[in-house]
């Protein structure tokens, strides 16, 4: 056990130090990009005024054609590596300046029905035609991601696979699309209080179910719960909520901790999300339930800032 956590450490220790080397060179790297490959690559590349992934699964690019093309009547998106290339149509416009722009959106993975992408690097080209003359061009990207503000971002990850896609770009700021698998993760699909239990409905992201099985887990407390497939690829959970009651006049925090085989159990929680703060925005009413005769307790369902699903119990006194 040991040693494996000293191999954790130092791929954690070594992770940490390409995050910092990556920050240090990135005002480097956007110098070179704009003195140098922007100057020798624009007028020969069409131009990425904006690049994203949307909904964590659509990908959204708006780009300008180089001033050398002077009409075109279709263009199409190529993604893609060596000879597997996938079109998309995009739709070109003229702006009130004058110049030729395209807008693409694509929805990705196969799993939801759009263009499969492997795992790691896919190339972006975008082909203009006009009359009988057609020209592939890469696409550039100049400025980094966008930032957001507010309750909302782009998702980080399919809703529907989990896998999570990013626009990025190479050394000499050619758009690339960037795919890795899903986070392993038992995503939240429904949670009911009923008078005398808690149903838990979960969704499992990056794993395979094998055997699952869940446990409602408090300090020093810990209440196994076995799993049922309620529809394909949903497993719901019962606990009954006379076992929950605090041992004390203490609040008690239950976490949802699910197992799957030897792999390590996974925290329940709101994974697949667009919300910059889960914690407030999907907070839910507390409930007054009488699990044991002449018993009271609320039951508090949450988020955390992380995204796990929480239920903070505690006795009510009959007469407050």
């Amino acid at each position: 056990m040991g040693s494996i956590r000293r191999r954790v450490g130092r791929l954690r220790r070594a992770a940490a130090r390409r995050a910092v080397v990556r920050r240090a060179l990135a005002p480097l790297r956007g110098r070179l990009l704009r003195g140098v490959f922007l100057p020798l690559r624009g007028k020969r590349s069409a131009r990425l005024l904006y690049a994203a992934v949307l909904d964590g699964q659509t990908l959204n690019l708006h780009a300008e054609l180089p001033a050398s093309v002077r009409s075109a009547e279709e263009a199409v998106l190529l993604l893609g590596r060596g000879r597997t290339l996938h079109e998309s149509l995009a739709r070109v416009s003229r702006d009130r300046s004058g110049r030729l722009l395209a807008d693409a959106a694509v929805l990705l993975g196969a799993e939801a029905g759009g263009v499969p992408v492997p795992t790691g690097t896919t190339r972006l080209r975008l082909r203009v035609g006009a009359g009988r003359g057609r020209r592939s061009y890469p696409l550039l990207l100049v400025d980094g991601p966008h930032t957001y503000q507010g309750t909302t971002r782009p998702m980080a990850a399919s809703p529907v696979s989990g896998d999570r896609y990013r626009v990025g770009r190479s050394f000499t700021g050619s758009a690339r699309l960037r795919r890795s698998p899903a986070v392993p993760g038992a995503e939240v699909v429904d949670v009911h209080i009923q008078h005398a239990r808690i149903d838990v409905s979960v969704r499992l992201v990056g794993l395979e179910a094998g055997e699952p099985w869940c446990e409602f887990v408090a300090s020093g407390r810990r209440i196994p719960a076995g799993l049922a497939e309620i529809e394909p690829g949903v497993w719901q959970a019962e606990v009954p909520l006379a076992e929950m009651y605090p041992v004390s006049d203490r609040r008690e925090h239950w976490d949802v901790l699910l197992h799957t085989g030897e792999r390590r159990p996974q925290r329940v929680a709101r994974l697949l999300h667009d919300l910059s703060d889960p914690q407030r925005v999907l907070a839910m009413r507390a409930v007054v339930v009488a699990p044991r005769k002449d018993s009271l307790m609320s039951v508090e369902p949450r988020y955390t800032p992380a995204g796990n699903l929480r239920f903070t119990c505690r006795r009510v006194d009959e007469t407050a």
